[in-house]
């Protein structure tokens, strides 16, 4: 990553992150919910999107480093394979009947267009650095 603005935007980005899972944990247990009981614990879910995402920031600083008339390109093949890999995640939530499915369904999906929405951004203002 040759660009240090993109290292430290990196960093600044994966800092955001746990910072949110301890704030959505405590949330959780300040409402009340048992999140607990769903079927995939909020660690692994930040560990999920989290992952995905900074590794959809990398690419896309690659990329615009090496070749920016490719970047929507890449960030829409990226996005494509993180919407499969959630597919087959999200599978046993969207089978679940437990009391706790529909929180744990809007806690889910929220926190996939929370994260794509910060990703598209991200995407943005790089394609728009070069105007």
């Amino acid at each position: 990553m040759p660009n240090p603005k993109h290292k430290t935007a990196v960093l600044i980005w994966a800092a955001i992150i746990i910072l949110s899972y301890f704030a959505h944990r405590f949330a959780f247990e300040w409402i009340g919910i048992r999140h607990d009981a769903f079927s995939y614990s909020l660690l692994s879910l930040y560990l999920f999107f989290g992952l995905f995402s900074v590794a959809i920031l990398l690419t896309v600083f690659r990329v615009s480093a090496r070749n920016f008339d490719l970047v929507g390109m890449s960030f829409l093949i990226i996005t494509t394979l993180k919407m499969v890999a959630f597919f087959v995640f999200v599978h046993p939530i969207l089978k679940s009947i437990s009391s706790t499915a529909p929180i744990e369904k809007i806690n889910f999906f929220g926190m996939f267009i929370v994260f794509l929405s910060i990703e598209t951004i991200v995407t943005i203002v790089i394609l728009n650095e070069k105007q």
